[in-house]
């Protein structure tokens, strides 16, 4: 069962980005964040031109009679607006393809066989876009798609056994979720340097050793399935992956805040959409297995 993040080298945060670079100086003029640096300022294409309405021709002259400015051209820089609505059209993919998959889709070995290709499908679109420069559209709603169907699948296999466990996962995530954005916004969580580097040292690291025990469980070494069984130590692992997803979740938001204050490109929106999806997928997937170990065999 696939319950990890593929992509740990967020955009943002690797050294050869084009917009990465918690260590570069801030551009002249950039909004202060913090005390850190802009992750965008390191060879910042975009803010080279400065203000895009300082140079408004019509601003003097609606000023001069008395009328209100009009409304600044597109220039476009990615919005919050940009970044809700590719999230929207993301993760309603991954909805519908949820959906139909489970409506569609018997459990069975054939659709578990099925969940399983569609996961592999959704980790190579996924793979494919991570090591892209530039946003895909195709690429990121291919993998909302593939991803929605192996997640329908799944859903529907725990609901067969612990029943309402797909709906309280997605309780939890929403919960999660709002919990990460609500200790972001309040400052309690500042996205450093430091703090990117331990986090993603513990990610790494918890990858590594999920992926050394699903190896030992397939040659028959660790039985029950070892670190991830459906007993306290399965609960105590999956409690820790729940709380790296939330660590993915303030990267995203840093990213996003950052993009936005820094004039990122419009197409950097598909990128936070297809960041946040990932995150959320993971937390999912994590909450719905965190649900049926204390459920028990009920």
């Amino acid at each position: 069962m696939r319950s990890s993040n593929p992509v740990f080298s967020r955009r943002g945060f690797s050294r050869d980005n084009g917009y990465a670079g918690f260590n570069a100086a801030p551009q002249a003029g950039g909004p202060a964040v913090g005390t850190q640096a802009n992750p965008y300022a390191q060879g910042n294409p975009y803010a080279q031109g400065g203000n895009p309405y300082a140079q408004n021709p019509y601003a003097q002259q609606d000023l001069q009679h008395g009328a209100p400015p009009q409304a600044p051209v597109s220039t476009g820089r990615m919005t919050m607006d940009d970044v809700v609505m590719r999230s929207a059209m993301t993760l309603g993919t991954v909805t519908v393809g949820a959906i139909l998959a489970w409506a569609l889709l018997p459990v069975s070995s054939t659709s578990y066989g099925l969940a399983i290709g569609a996961a592999l499908v959704a980790f190579v679109l996924a793979m494919v876009q991570s090591f892209k420069r530039t946003a895909s559209p195709a690429l990121i709603l291919g993998y909302a798609a593939f991803e929605g169907v192996f997640l329908g699948v799944i859903s529907e296999m725990y609901n067969s056994r612990w029943s309402g466990a797909p709906f309280q996962a997605v309780l939890g995530t929403m919960a999660v979720s709002g919990a990460t954005l609500l200790v972001y916004k309040a400052g309690w969580v500042r996205v450093t340097a430091r703090y990117a580097r331990i986090g993603m040292t513990i990610a790494i690291a918890f990858v590594v050793v999920t992926a050394v025990n699903l190896l030992l469980v397939v040659f028959g070494v660790a039985s029950d399935g070892g670190l991830r069984s459906m007993g306290p130590l399965g609960a105590i692992v999956g409690i820790l992956a729940i709380l790296i997803g939330a660590f993915f979740l303030t990267l995203d938001f840093k990213q996003i805040e950052d993009g936005i204050a820094y004039g990122a490109p419009k197409e950097e929106a598909w990128l936070a959409a297809f960041g946040l999806t990932m995150t959320l997928v993971w937390i999912y997937v994590e909450m719905l297995r965190l649900v049926a170990i204390f459920s028990g065999d009920d």
